[in-house]
Order: structure tokens, then sequence, then C-alpha cells
């Protein structure tokens, strides 16, 4: 059976935002992380998030006064934002942009006196929402028959909830305008919807049947499979993989997949995954009715073949029985099992996951245990099948696993869409999301390592295996923390590398432990960003400032272990001296100049020129450079004071000291008085 995905299926721009802001919410929260009902209507994601330390609540009166709130992508009310605020929560608002522009829409039309009607679900979030932006006079049409209910008096501006089927949209439209009332169409569906539903509806006209992933509450996800049921090709919606059910695809030879906005790329990969799987199970089951065949034959077999067989190991179909590999090929492996012939695992036998290569699975001279598929085929061969046996292996130590919350090791053999596949023995799938503890952008670097991790969801009879490495460092993670807080002192001088970067800040791995170093500890001079000194991977040595063992929080300062130029000013800049600086910023009563990185010096007004300044900038600007005399030198207070008008005075009393001093020396310069010239004339008479 062929399985097609739809071209656009899966998170949107809009839920995508609202997950990536939510989880930088929680890894760098300063406090509890609230959301108001779930961030996206999908029980796998918000457990995944929940996971992460998010809080789902229904009422503002449970949350902390120092907590986060998410706004989440369906938006809320004008109402819930004053009131977070006025309890001290920060507003994290990851309202889906095509929702907020319905919100102003809604806003603007109630002022400009147009009676707003949104199509949509009355009871869905967005729609209450954008309800309270037009100050709840906003009339909510669920279906034509609504229609008839609207005042036609006045005007309309009709709206329509994000998610709507446009078709279902122009029949509301058309509705309206039957009824003679004069309104404006404001279409307000989301880009992303419609083309989601228009490769839904082109797939499902193509295929057998179709399946569509998303969660059971989720608005888009049912449009979507009634979109799909519409074409009338047959249509199951699923919330997992584990909803399907193998009776669906008897017969089937090509299958379709879409899922719903709110739907992550791993469950898309699980359902797919479990689709290609019902045909695999139903090709073993052909098989075993066959191998059922061949032991009935193999008991009518005569005594002279009996007889040989009591030389050997006599083996049947779904016995596991240990082997030594004898001979490695490209597509299969020999094993002597003590048969009257070598066996055969067939390439695509050796493990769960995909193979390039036998000879990363085995090498000869190993010892496996094997799964007898079929004691003789046409050909007189002995099947077997390494991943049937280590699977019946593995799944007693992964139902154990999952019941005790030991971890375990599995080896990744493949990058799949939204995460990893891991061989524990079974085929497990490890979600993008689980992988670390943060985000990873090339999940390849895992191919072929050997990972421990917890299993968090099992399924034998559909054989599905959700495994956790987060999970592991998490815990790992927690305990370091906790080994840490309890050793670490303020003061403390520690060696760190740069994790990551954020607006205010940096933070510092120091030993399997992040803390904080604040952007004003990072230099003796103002910096606006960290990136101006500190880079992802740089190692520094930092300072420990705090330690708040009861938040698990560190503070780390690195100026701290850096000279602090104030140590040497009045030394470097002594009273009297001219030194050349650069202003830095304008005040009213003066200007600020650099005299170095993290020292600087203020100019008064009234030291700015010789004469009277009304404001600065009519004497310097910002960037220039001039020459200051430095007139007082306060290291403790950290305060330098400097003139521009005492070195103009300087300079001209200089230049008058450098004229008078050239008077009488130089015969160009000498002074002629009347009576010389006088003089002069008798003088050339006689």
């Amino acid at each position: 059976m062929q399985v097609f995905l739809a071209e656009k299926a899966g998170f949107c721009f809009g839920v995508n935002r609202a997950i990536e802001m939510t989880r930088a919410a929680v890894l760098e929260r300063a406090g509890p992380v609230y959301t108001i009902g779930p961030l996206i209507h999908n029980p796998q994601v918000m457990g995944c998030l929940t996971e992460l330390g998010l809080r789902e609540i229904s009422d503002l009166d449970v949350a902390e006064n120092d907590g986060i709130l998410v706004i989440r992508s369906h938006g809320v009310g004008p109402a819930v934002i004053e009131a977070a605020q006025a309890r001290g929560l920060k507003i994290v608002d990851a309202t889906c942009p095509f929702v907020r522009k319905a919100q102003v829409l809604a806003r603007d039309l109630t002022a400009e006196g147009f009676q707003v009607v949104v199509f949509g679900d009355k009871n869905h979030p967005e729609v209450c929402g954008i309800k309270s932006w037009s100050r709840n006079k906003a009339i909510i049409v669920g279906s034509l028959k609504e229609v008839g209910l609207i005042d036609k008096s006045i005007k309309i501006g009709l709206m329509v909830q994000t998610t709507q089927s446009p078709t279902s949209f122009e029949a509301i439209i058309e509705a309206i305008k039957r009824t003679g009332a004069e309104f404006k169409v404001f279409n307000t569906i989301c880009n992303a919807t419609v083309e989601r539903q228009k490769a839904a509806l082109d797939l499902a006209r193509q295929v057998e049947i179709m399946i569509v992933a998303g969660g059971a509450s989720s608005a888009n996800t049912r449009k979507l499979a009634g979109v799909c049921r519409a074409s009338g090709t047959t249509t199951y919606h699923v919330e997992t993989a584990g909803d399907i059910d193998p009776a669906w695809f008897r017969g089937v030879k090509v299958a379709g997949l879409t899922a719903g906005a709110s739907t992550p790329d791993w469950i898309i990969e699980e359902v797919k995954r479990r689709m290609i799987d019902n045909e695999e199970m139903s090709a073993n089951e052909e098989m075993s009715a066959n191998e059922e065949m061949s032991a009935n034959e193999e008991m009518l077999a005569s005594e002279e073949e009996m007889k040989d067989a009591v030389e050997v190991k006599s083996l049947r179909t779904g016995e596991i029985v240990k082997g030594v590999v004898v001979h490695v090929s490209l597509d299969e492996v020999m094993v002597d099992v003590g048969a009257k012939s070598e066996g055969v695992i067939p390439i695509r036998e050796l493990s769960c996951c995909d193979v390039n290569s036998p000879q990363d699975i085995v090498k000869v001279g190993d010892e496996i245990e094997v799964y007898v598929l079929k004691a003789e085929d046409n050909e007189g061969r002995l099947i077997l099948s390494k991943e049937k046996a280590d699977a019946e292996k593995s799944w007693v130590i992964l139902e154990e696993a999952l019941d005790t919350q030991e971890a375990i090791e599995g080896t990744v053999r493949e990058v799949v869409k939204g995460g990893l596949l891991v061989d524990v023995g079974a085929r497990a799938f490890l979600p993008a999301s689980l992988v670390e503890r943060g985000y990873v952008e090339d999940l390849s670097k895992y191919l072929g390592q050997v990972i421990s991790a917890r299993v968090i969801e099992i399924n034998r009879g559909r054989k599905k295996v959700i495994l956790s490495r987060k999970a592991v460092l998490d815990e790992e993670y927690a305990r370091l923390r906790q080994e840490i807080l309890e050793t670490l002192q303020e003061g403390q001088i520690v060696k760190g590398i740069v994790r990551r970067l954020t607006q205010f800040g940096a933070f510092v791995d120091i030993g399997g432990v992040d803390g904080l170093l604040h952007v004003s500890e990072m230099s003796w001079h103002r910096i606006n960003h960290p990136s101006e000194v500190v880079k992802v991977g740089d190692e520094l040595d930092v300072m420990v400032l705090r330690v708040d063992r009861e938040n698990e929080k560190i503070s780390l300062g690195l100026k701290q272990v850096l000279p602090n130029p104030w140590d040497s000013v009045e030394e470097n800049y002594t009273v009297g001296s001219i030194i050349l600086a650069k202003v830095v910023r304008l005040a009213p009563f003066g200007a600020f100049v650099q005299l170095e990185p993290g020292v600087e010096g203020l100019v008064h007004i009234s030291h700015l020129a010789d004469r009277h300044v009304a404001k600065p900038d009519e004497v310097v600007t910002e960037g220039e450079e001039v020459n200051v005399k430095v007139l007082s030198v306060d290291k403790n207070e950290k305060r330098i004071r400097l003139s521009i008008r005492e070195v103009a005075k300087e300079k001209q009393e200089q230049e008058k000291r450098e004229y008078s001093s050239n008077v009488g020396q130089n015969p160009a310069d000498e002074v002629i008085t009347i009576g010389d010239m006088v003089g002069n004339l008798f003088d050339k008479k006689d």
C-alpha cells in the first residue's frame, strides 16, 4: 500500500510560533509559566510542554504574582490581559498574527459603529477573544439558520473565524445578501488554513482512504476531516497512531494522510509508519499461515527424513535459537544454528530500522539469537530473523523499563521527519523535542550514537515505543545542579562555557549547570548587547555573585575578574592634565565623555565654553572627540570633573606667552615710534 502525505500538513506558522515562544519562556523563566487553557488543541504536545514546566490554568486567581502568562495562539480578550498585568504577571503574547489582525478589526469596526458579525464556533476560544475585543457587542453566527437573527437595520461588518472553510463562508455571505442588509465583508480566514484544506481535498480525490491526524478537540482538524469526507473518500480522524484500526486498510492500495495545524511532525510520522506497518502485519499473517501449512507438511514427512533429522537440530517456525555468524554478504547473513544447513537472515530482518550494510550490525564469529521465520522456504533454505528475536527479548525489557522508569540504551539508526528512530531491540521513536533539553537544529549528528533514554509510552500490539532522552538529561541536570548549588560559594571564581545569548545576558555552563551572566556584569563599560563582549562557545573565568538555593538561580559576573579601570584613574588622569576624550552622551547639565572604556567624566555645562551655553549641543555632539582638562578625580565616588573651557583658556594664554616672548627677538617684529621715523628723515638729509 502506498501512503501519500498532503503537501500542506501539520504545524502552521502561528502554532509553531506559539510553541517556540512558550518553550523560550519556560527555559528562561524567572517564575512559573502559565497558559489559560491549552496552548494548542493537541494533548500530546501539551504533555511535552507540561513536562518542560508549563502550567495550564483555567483562572488567573491561581497564578502566582511573579509568574509569566503566555497568551495562546487563539488569543484572549483585553480584560484578561489587563487582569494579568494588574496581578504583576509578565505577558508573553503568542497570539497568532492572523487572529490578532481579526481582534483589531473587531475593535475598530465596533468603534466605527458597525455591528460586528463573526461566522464561527461561538464556544471556540479564538471567537470568544474576538468578541471581547468588540466590547462583547459582536454577534456570533454558526450556521445559515442563525443569519435570520441578525438586525438588518444597521450596517454590518462581517468577519470569519480564521480556521473556517472558505466555501462555508461564501454560503453565509450569500445568505446575508438575500436579507437585503447593508454589510461589508472582511475575509479573516488564515491563508495556511485555505492552503491546507485545498491540499487535503486534492489528495482525497486521488486516494482510496484518507487519514486526518490531529487533536480530537481541534476545530481546524475536524473541519479538515469534513473537507476530505466531502470529496466522497472514506475518511477517518485519529488523534494518534494508536487510534488506527488495521481493518480500515484491507484491500486498499493507495492511502492519503494529512494533519491539522496543531499536529506535530512526530505524530504525523507515527501515523504514517503505523499505516505502512499495517501492510507488513497483513503480510506477516499470510506468512504465518504458510508457515503453519509447512509445519503440517513436515509432520507427514517420511521415516527416512525423520531419521536424518534426529542427527541435527529440528527447528520449527516461531522458535528462538542461538547461532554463530559464518558469512556476511551485501544483502544477507548466514548463521550456523546446528540445523541441516545454515540459516539465512535477509538484510531487512537484521534490525528494526533500515540497514545500509549488514556489517554495521554483525560480523563473522558473532553469537546471536535468531527467530525462525520459515523452517524451509521454496528453495529449501532456513529463513531467520535477528530483528524479531531481539524484539521478543526487548519487549520484556521495555515494559519493565516503563514500569521502573529506568533508562535504557539504544543506537540511533535513522533521522526521520519529526525525530529519530532508535534501535532498542525494537524500533522506537524519539521525538525531536525530546532529544535534548533545548532545541536541536541538526539531528543527523546523533546517527550511529548509543544514547540513554527513558521509555514514556509503549504499545506492544501496535509495535509502538516512544522514548525521551530529555527526561534522562533533565534528571542528570537536576542532580548536578543540586550538587553545585550545595557546594558553590559567593565570590568563588569558576570556569564556564557560554551556551546561549539573550537580550539581557548570557547563560554560562559552569559544569553542567547554567548560571546567568547579566549584561550589566559583563564589562566595566556600558554595552548594548551581550554579543559585544562574548559569543556562544566562549570559555570564561567568571565570579559567582549570588546563589539563590531556594529558587535554584545562580548569578555570575565577568567584569569582577577583569581589571577595574577606576583602580588606576588617579595615576592615569592627574589633576591639571589634558586628555583627548570622546563625547558619549549629552544631558541638560553637561556632557559625559569617555576617557577609556569603563571610565567616564562630566564636563559641566558651565565648563563647555567661556560664554553662556543654554544647551550642551551648542558646543559638542555625541561621538565627537575633544580635549578636556582634569579638574578633580574622586576614585571612591567614581567621579571625574572635566573642562573644555579651561583647555581653551590655557591655549589662549599659551599663545599670548609665545607671542610676547617672540616680540623684540625678531627684527621684523620691532616697534618703530614716530620719533624714530622723524630722526631717520633728518639722518637722510645730512
